[in-house]
């Protein structure tokens, strides 16, 4: 049964992988060059933009410990209810360990799981925060992450020991964090909330990131966007 049902994970997550592929295509094919004269702010993504991640190591990890139906759970394409209640902060995080323990081995520890979700993270951009640096005083920047308090905490302790900066936020007029303000990405709301809450124009504003999946979702609003592909770094985008 359990072999069944890690075929089934592994069907869910190629599909996912396949549709998200689609819609790659056919954004890449209508890609336009942002004009950045009008733009005075900007909305960045943290993982895969500013922090180096691999989900494929957090799945991996979970896999060691026997949860091998992980890929249905959570990826760069998707999350299932469980993990987008720990992202919008509405489970706690015993509550989440209690969740995954059934799909792991007898006797997996909170400890262990912790540290195999935490395999996603890996290190800063230190030129992407460097450049952070050069452009606040010409744009308004903003993060609005997807994350949740097991992350939040790890990627705050390793920027502090990577720099002599003691708070990761101090780069942005304001973060937003999917688990604190209880909705995420790719849902049109949210962008719509930050907007709103930021009191900035969507016209005016241009929002990063590198999942296909979220800037679809933001398509539904008025905002400027930029696809972040694998190679590129917002140094690099001519900002």
């Amino acid at each position: 049964m359990f072999e069944r049902i890690a075929v089934s994970a592994t069907l869910i997550s190629r599909k996912r992988e396949y549709i998200a592929d689609l819609i790659l295509t056919a954004f890449l094919k209508k890609k336009k060059i942002v004009s950045m004269a009008a733009i005075k702010n900007i909305i960045f993504d943290l993982g895969g933009v500013l922090l180096n991640i691999d989900y494929h190591k957090t799945a991996n990890a979970f896999k060691a410990l026997g949860a091998n139906d992980f890929d249905s759970f959570y990826s760069q394409t998707g999350a299932n209810e469980l993990f987008e209640m720990l992202e919008t902060g509405n489970i706690s995080e015993d509550d989440f360990y209690k969740a995954m323990k059934p799909h792991c081995q007898p006797g997996t520890t909170n400890e262990q799981m912790q540290t195999a979700w935490n395999a996603i993270l890996l290190d800063f951009r230190m030129e992407s925060l460097r450049f952070l640096s050069e452009k606040k005083e010409q744009y308004n920047l903003y993060l609005l992450s997807n994350t949740n308090s097991i992350h939040h905490t790890a990627f705050h302790e390793a920027f502090t020991r990577v720099t002599d900066l003691t708070n990761f936020d101090d780069y942005f007029k304001k973060s937003y964090y999917s688990h604190t303000m209880h909705r995420r990405k790719p849902y049109a709301t949210t962008y719509e909330f930050v907007l709103q809450d930021a009191g900035i124009a969507a016209q005016e504003t241009l929002f990063i990131d590198d999942s296909i999946v979220n800037i679809e979702g933001a398509k539904q609003t008025a905002l400027q966007l930029h696809l972040l592909l694998q190679g590129e770094r917002i140094e690099g985008l001519g900002l």
